[in-house]
């Protein structure tokens, strides 16, 4: 494994109780897989990882000085956003291109791939959010992140963002809300996906757990570079401070899930 870590922990303050995730925020891959059998270029794209994400999660951590954990390998290895069982956890095939080191793929080299990456990440998940609520006292607020392209098979997407939810409404509904203020935002509700996905990260940590919680999609051609990133950071940190502020969005409540 030569010394790779499947995640990082950015530290902060627990007190304001609010955890941030991003899953998919690295396209890294530990040296022994070489590039898949990848060009270069796959490396840049949306299949192996979600553009802009690190330096936003990274600049709401530096704002509100709260933690996170952000997934350090690419999600062409194996996808840190699926169960366990998906079909889709190591994927053939992305968005056209297709994965030369992961098929045919071995019972043994899938389990060795959930043993050194995908469990490590979840466990940190599962431990940064266990400590953030005994530290202060209450249950911690759960801030997925993630981008998305601007256009999908050739139509164009007009989300600005979009904030993925299953059936718990508490921070999603008000998320949309204070997103949708700005009039120059267009934001999706479960657009431009689907919000409830079983064994996802969301529905594992926070859907069967009771943890109040969101998916914040991003699009992506407007967090690519710095002056994007920049300008997201200053929109979104005053809105997750008031989310983490507000008492309601500090209780446990199981709304089950639309996929159980």
């Amino acid at each position: 494994m030569s010394g790779f870590k499947p995640f990082e922990i950015i530290p902060g303050d627990p007190s304001r109780s609010l955890v941030i995730l991003a899953d998919h925020a690295m396209n890294r891959l530990p040296a022994e897989y070489g590039d898949l059998g990848l060009p270069a270029e796959a490396f840049k794209r949306h299949i192996a990882y979600d553009i802009g994400v690190e330096d936003v999660t990274r600049g709401l951590c530096a704002r509100l000085g709260v933690p996170a954990v952000l997934g350090c390998f690419s999600r062409l290895l194996i996808d840190p956003n699926r169960g366990e069982d998906d079909p889709t956890l190591i994927m053939k095939l992305s968005d056209g291109m297709v994965i030369p080191a992961n098929h045919p793929l071995s019972a043994e080299e899938r389990d060795r791939r959930l043993n050194l990456y995908h469990r490590p990440y979840h466990n940190a998940v599962a431990t940064t959010i266990a400590e953030v609520w005994r530290l202060s006292r209450k249950p911690p607020l759960v801030i997925s992140l993630h981008s998305f392209t601007h256009a999908w098979k050739g139509v164009g997407r007009p989300w600005h963002a979009g904030v993925l939810w299953d059936t718990d409404p508490r921070a999603a509904q008000l998320l949309i809300g204070l997103l949708s203020a700005d009039p120059a935002l267009v934001v999706g509700d479960n657009e431009p996906y689907d919000g409830a996905l079983r064994g996802d990260t969301m529905h594992r940590h926070c859907s069967m757990t009771g943890l109040p919680h969101a998916l914040l999609e991003i699009r992506q051609d407007l967090i690519s570079e710095t002056p994007g990133i920049k300008s997201w950071v200053d929109r979104l940190a005053p809105i997750l401070a008031s989310l983490a502020d507000n008492p309601d969005l500090h209780q446990v409540e199981l709304h089950g899930s639309r996929v159980v």
